[in-house]
């Protein structure tokens, strides 16, 4: 059995409408050039007709993969945290957490990630998955705790600053 795959609404919305632009829009247009290329005869050196049935199957495992992701999806809704209703103080899947390093040549310093799926996961926009280190240890505490994570340089406290539900 698959393992969950626990997601936001935006991440579900983002594999969506990939998987529906790949049947919907790509997959028909490579049929298209590949039956158009296919026609034209020879097909053992018909750069068009090799390409697309390359592209094609390409696009074909992309959906699969999709399809499964989706499959095993749990979309995660923070609403009831966004609106007061639940605990928006301490950290679960979908909090943006702002903290501060405490102590090493990093102290002082403010951080701000969102914890997200495996599927969302962007560095550069702070999305963090929720199986990774920093969130793992993230997960539950509350605003002003102070936890210890794991880094390459080793053990280090951070301080939660900020959480919010987007």
């Amino acid at each position: 059995m698959e393992e969950k795959n626990y997601i936001t609404p935006a991440g579900h919305e983002r594999i969506k409408s990939e998987l529906l632009q790949l049947l919907n829009l790509d997959r028909p247009e490579v049929v298209k050039v590949v039956h158009w290329a296919a026609s034209n005869g020879d097909r053992s050196e018909n750069g068009d007709y090799i390409y697309g049935k390359k592209r094609l199957r390409e696009i074909d495992r992309r959906i699969r993969f999709l399809n499964k992701r989706l499959e095993f999806a749990v979309i995660v809704d923070n609403q009831a945290r966004k609106t007061g209703e639940a605990d928006a103080e301490q950290v679960f899947f979908g909090a943006t957490v702002t903290y501060a390093n405490l102590e090493g040549p990093q102290a002082g310093k403010k951080t701000t990630i969102t914890i997200v799926g495996v599927d969302e996961v962007d560095l550069d926009l702070g999305h963090v998955s929720w199986v990774s280190p920093i969130a793992k240890a993230l997960i539950k505490a509350r605003l002003g705790d102070c936890v210890m994570i794991q880094t390459p340089t080793g053990p280090t406290e951070i301080e939660i600053l900020e959480v919010q539900y987007r």
